[in-house]
């Protein structure tokens, strides 16, 4: 999709490409005087979807150390399904960045997709005492 593009699209161009991590559907509780979803909320659940990746990848635990990018594109409403898709960018010696994508789902009735946040996230694996440890990786 270019920039110039509508930001709609069918749940059929969901990405492909990318690992589906998370889905949730935000409630009221979530949302603020205007019935937008705070910005807070969405940026906690990017944060869950893009650990998914590097917790499998460094096998055990791993911590957010930089978000590099986070871009809001769309408002979210209560009740838009979220999917959170995800994909490995960088493997590093310690960490492992992620690029998450962010996509609503809305009006059942007719169907409409928009992408409505982007972010890009680095973890650092981490021993039992919180310090870093190197990666493992599988050949």
């Amino acid at each position: 999709m270019t920039e110039t593009a509508s930001p709609f699209m069918h749940p059929a161009q969901l990405p492909s490409e990318r690992e589906l991590v998370l889905r949730v559907i935000p409630l009221p509780a979530d949302a603020n005087a205007n019935g937008d979803i705070f910005g807070g909320w969405i940026m906690a659940q990017v944060d869950l979807a893009a650990s998914v990746l590097p917790t499998r990848i460094s096998r055990g635990r791993v911590t957010t150390v930089a978000v590099k990018e986070f871009i809001f594109k769309q408002p979210v409403t209560v009740g838009d399904l979220l999917s959170f898709y995800a994909k490995v960018l960088r493997i590093g010696r310690t960490s492992i960045t992620v690029q998450v994508e962010v996509f609503a789902e809305r009006n059942p009735e007719n169907p409409q997709v928009v992408k409505v946040t982007d972010a890009e996230l680095t973890f650092v694996a981490i021993d039992n005492q919180g310090k870093p440890r190197q990666l493992q990786l599988q050949a």
